[in-house]
């Protein structure tokens, strides 16, 4: 498509990640023209169309394979990733899809691969790799500044939601797991996204369950080949004022850590700081939905042909594999050697 036409746009579910994040931010975009939202609900999608100024309400079978659309936003409960993603692939739309990118990594590598034969972009909602104080971490790592890794660890704790019944996050079909797959896995990628990536050696996992089909907490630890200890903490039952989100690099030569950034190296026998000074927020900037907003960005660049930063992310296979490599530790109760 001509990078002087705007990127016609559908998206496929109206839930809370849609209202708050993708919605607003693309409907603020002025080379995006916003076709149209679906839902199964048409009257909830029909509302947060006329909140925003959205064309029009479509079926989500009739937008997978519309000739009106250069672009698709899937953000539908898990279960339906899968097939919605790798049906508008092949009617050779451009999918940015929220996590996870398949319940399973044939699923993800089913996805990759028709994004691959269709010659389409195909994103993922990972948006922490978009985030300022991330990408210094990462550089500081990448550039072996902090020396060769020990250990890495990472953790997102969230407070239970009340609810009078079970949603889709809360059920096994639907949402494929729970707090490993919901928390566990944007928490596990920022990790290995710090980490280069690297191939995991053993991984052992403990789950624990509370009122619902799924787990509301899991504890991972696994081993690189290179023998760096990655250890993992996710909840969603955690009883405090705030939610908690953090993540550690730990290096011989340094150390990391975020959410916030802070940054220590070894400089004459001694630690030093050298957390390098961020850009303040804008008042009222919410930095996770920045993050988004720099990701679509990228995306919405990508598809009008005017960036080419993102990839096809066959890292997101790697994840899922190792999640249920977890699921199996957990379940068996011994570790898992990849």
């Amino acid at each position: 498509m001509s990078s002087s036409n705007p990127v016609r746009v559908g998206l496929v579910g109206t839930g809370a990640i849609s209202q708050v994040v993708h919605v607003p931010i693309l409907s603020e975009r002025e080379d995006v023209e916003f076709v149209a939202l679906a839902d199964r609900d048409p009257h909830k999608a029909r509302a947060l169309a006329d909140r925003f100024g959205v064309g029009r309400v479509m079926d989500a079978e009739a937008m997978i394979v519309s000739d009106e659309l250069d672009a698709v936003f899937l953000c539908t409960p898990n279960d339906l990733h899968e097939e919605m993603a790798v049906g508008a692939l092949r009617s050779g739309k451009h999918v940015f899809v929220e996590r996870p990118l398949a319940p399973t990594s044939e699923g993800a590598a089913r996805v990759v691969q028709a994004a691959r034969d269709s010659d389409r972009l195909l994103a993922v909602g990972m948006p922490h790799r978009f985030r300022p104080e991330v990408s210094a971490l990462r550089s500081f790592v990448a550039g072996g500044e902090l020396g060769d890794l020990y250990a890495v660890r990472g953790s997102w704790m969230t407070r239970p939601v009340a609810t009078s019944r079970p949603g889709w996050r809360q059920q096994r079909k639907t949402a494929g797991g729970g707090a490993l797959v919901e928390l566990g896995i944007p928490a596990l990628d920022l990790c290995m996204w710090l980490m280069g990536f690297p191939e995991i050696k053993r991984i052992s996992c403990v789950v624990s369950k509370g009122d619902y089909e799924v787990e509301d907490a899991a504890s991972l630890m696994a081993e690189t080949v290179d023998g760096v200890a990655l250890t993992l903490e996710v909840s969603t039952r955690l009883f405090s004022g705030d939610d908690r989100y953090f993540a550690q690099v730990l290096g011989r030569e340094g150390s990391g850590s975020l959410l916030p950034l802070e940054v220590y190296k070894q400089l004459g026998g001694r630690p030093l700081e050298v957390t390098p000074r961020q850009p303040r927020p804008r008042g009222g900037e919410n930095p996770y939905t920045n993050a988004y907003r720099r990701l679509i960005d990228e995306f919405i660049r990508g598809v009008g042909g005017r960036s080419g930063i993102l990839r096809l992310p066959e890292e997101q296979v790697r994840l899922m594999a190792l999640v249920e490599a977890a699921y199996k530790a957990a379940e068996t109760g011994r570790e898992v050697h990849l």
